[in-house]
């Protein structure tokens, strides 16, 4: 358990949770910087939205579950309770 805005995950942190998934399915479209650089139509690149994620702990979509080999990012209630099984 870690709470992001009083312990932020760093670029670094960030770019080994994500690994090889699409780093964008961590984006909290809810998040106003997301919606105001409109990044749904134009996502930054990886390294960029690393920074910006790090920097804005709520442009990072919660929560984020991690148990052994499987994540759940963002609330997918089936596929939360499929991972706490």
């Amino acid at each position: 358990m870690r709470d992001l805005a009083k312990d932020p995950l760093s670029a670094q942190e960030l770019d080994a949770l994500i690994g090889e998934r699409d780093y964008r399915e961590f984006l909290n479209p809810k998040n106003e910087l997301y919606r105001e650089r409109k990044m749904k139509d134009h996502p930054p690149p990886r390294r960029e939205a690393l920074a910006l994620m790090a920097k804005n702990p709520n442009l990072i979509r919660r929560p984020i579950v991690v148990r052994g080999g499987q994540m759940v990012v963002g609330y997918h209630e089936p596929e939360l309770l499929k991972i706490a099984s």
